[in-house]
């Protein structure tokens, strides 16, 4: 069968002010019908920029050269009506944020009949039954009821359904799916693959799948491209590439992978039989000193989110009961909705805890007063989930992370700050000449790192992280746990590791604590709960996590499905 995208020594070049950027260098692909191509490297390789090509997505400042041919065209030649009849009928696109592709004031079942009536074969009525149909066949419950909906009225697993749909809807020859999983739970990204996996079965399309996450690769595609800098590096069927990789960048890009496993026998760092970080006793802006005791402790602990127009509240965290010891990495992890989140957000007073007992640096967080907990914020970092957001795009990265200085009277001024902030600068791995940068021009890797940073700025006794390293690539994520790691040892802070990335936590935490729905449903070491889950979600949320290791994955699928049998 003849190839359905044929990519011929691609180049491209973005013109900037300063000089043209070369994105993509000499690249030449195929993709067979039916077949699952996963496009792999770190940001800015060239992954993105060559599979959008295929639909001519780039923005004017590109310049594109070689041929790119689908269904007997060359994209790259085509404009105007020729380029839009290729789109959605020949290739489609599954963006990475379901949440930014969706249009949130129509409803799902016009967006998805506004492709069919875009390419006029379909009357309103003849749309609307379409759409129900493919809501039906992607996953989406009650289609009839729910093609009525709106996009915030969907889970963000539906979210990504609902794109795969619009995608499908026309019956294209090759979607192409832009880190589809990278946001989602491990349980939410194992249906999501499913759903994939019978896309590319049931309806016989092939898959351009870029993705940093080599678990997804192993556990879905059937042929691996590798890029570096622009460049294909190597291409190799799933198998033979994670046997035997045959490029040093594949090699170092495979080994960054944090496993379930690694370490010692479960992946999860046990050091139950080591002493506790010796506790710092200080007075800090006239805050308690430090005690021996746990520096976070939860009782029964219960946030309710109170209701609207007479409706009864929701329950986020529902009696919840954990420690944290001085210079102690509790690992929390649980999907979407579980209240990990909202119990990190308690802890640094950003949330109100509503029930039980909560208490922080032995102050009780449980009806607490601003002016009375205010002084011990000075003793509490917090490294957000998105640094792009979290920072101030106004500031420089020296301001940035002199704040927190400046504002408990650590230093008069940024001046007076320079010091410790090269200080930290150099803590993270980051060059003091980047202190001058904005947030903008930095990786999103070292934006992470200027977030920790920034965290670590007060000499904190207690950090929370909040999926610090979720949308990284691994080769950027495994520098920026290797930092976090040689701080947490060297000085002994206290952490609240959140995630969903189970490898991840393994890797770092001492303590594991697994949150379903609200509950705490199992606690231990590593070697307890990930060596030995005992809750069937536990066991769930373990077998959802793919592994790089195609011949591994399978299996692992297999005893994923016979837990959703029981």
């Amino acid at each position: 069968m003849s190839a359905v995208v044929d990519i011929t020594n691609l180049e491209v070049t973005f013109a900037t002010d300063a000089a043209p950027v070369p994105a993509v260098r000499g690249v030449s692909l195929s993709v067979e019908p039916g077949e699952v191509l996963a496009i792999v490297g770190e940001s800015g390789s060239g992954k993105t920029v060559t599979a959008k090509t295929i639909l001519k997505l780039l923005p004017d400042s590109a310049t594109v050269s070689g041929a790119v041919v689908l269904a007997g065209q060359d994209v790259v030649s085509l404009t105007g009506d020729a380029l839009r009849g290729v789109r959605g009928r020949d290739v489609a696109m599954v963006f990475q944020e379901p949440s930014t592709a969706l249009n949130p004031v129509f409803t799902v079942g016009w967006q998805i009949a506004e492709g069919l009536r875009a390419h006029g074969e379909f009357s309103r009525k003849e749309a609307r039954a379409k759409a129900i149909e493919i809501l039906g066949k992607v996953g989406i419950p009650d289609p009839e009821r729910r093609v009525d909906h709106y996009p915030h009225q969907f889970s963000g697993g539906q979210k990504q359904r609902l794109v795969i749909a619009m995608a499908l809807v026309l019956g294209p020859k090759v979607i192409v799916a832009d880190e589809p999983t990278t946001a989602l739970d491990v349980t939410v990204q194992a249906e999501i693959l499913d759903l994939l996996r019978r896309v590319r079965t049931e309806f016989g399309t092939a898959i351009v799948l870029i993705t940093h996450n080599m678990g997804v690769v192993a556990d879905l595609a059937d042929r691996v491209a590798v890029m570096y800098q622009g460049e294909l590096v190597e291409v190799a069927g799933v198998r033979e590439l994670f046997a035997a990789p045959r490029h040093e960048y594949t090699r170092s890009l495979l080994a960054a992978v944090p496993r379930l496993g690694a370490g010692d026998d479960t992946g999860a760092r046990d050091r139950t039989d080591a002493p506790a970080a010796a506790p710092r006793h200080r007075q800090d802006d006239g805050a308690a000193a430090g005690s021996a005791g746990p520096v976070v402790e939860a009782r029964d602990l219960e946030i309710v989110y109170p209701g609207r127009l007479g409706q009864s509240g929701f329950r986020a965290v529902d009696r919840v009961s954990l420690t944290i010891a001085p210079g102690e990495v509790l690992g929390l992890v649980g999907e979407s909705g579980s209240g990990k989140t909202t119990i990190g957000r308690a802890i640094a007073g950003l949330t109100r805890a509503t029930g039980g007992s909560l208490r922080v640096l032995d102050h009780e967080m449980v009806g607490f007063r601003e002016r009375r907990f205010r002084p011990l914020r000075a003793r509490i970092g917090f490294v957000f989930q998105d640094p792009a957001t979290s920072f101030n795009p106004l500031l420089t990265l020296e301001e940035a992370i002199a704040e927190p200085l400046v504002v408990h009277g650590r230093a008069r001024d940024v001046a007076a700050a320079r010091p410790r902030v090269r200080e930290l600068l150099d803590a993270v791995h980051l060059p003091v000449a980047y202190a001058g940068r904005y947030p903008h021009e930095l990786s999103g890797g070292q934006r992470q790192r200027a977030s920790l940073a920034r965290a670590l700025a007060l000499d904190p006794e207690l950090l929370i992280a909040d999926e610090p390293t979720s949308a990284l690539d691994v080769s950027v994520q495994a520098r920026v746990l290797e930092v976090f790691t040689e701080l947490q040892e060297r000085l002994g802070f206290a952490t609240l590791f959140i995630s969903h990335d189970l490898a991840v936590v393994g890797m770092l935490a001492d303590r594991i604590a697994v949150l379903y729905r609200g509950k705490l449903v199992e606690e231990g070491t590593g070697t307890q709960v990930l060596g030995a889950p005992q809750h069937p979600y536990t066991q769930r949320l373990l077998a959802s996590v793919p592994v790089p290791d195609p011949v591994e994955q399978e299996r692992r699928r297999e005893a994923l499905a016979a837990l959703g049998e029981r």
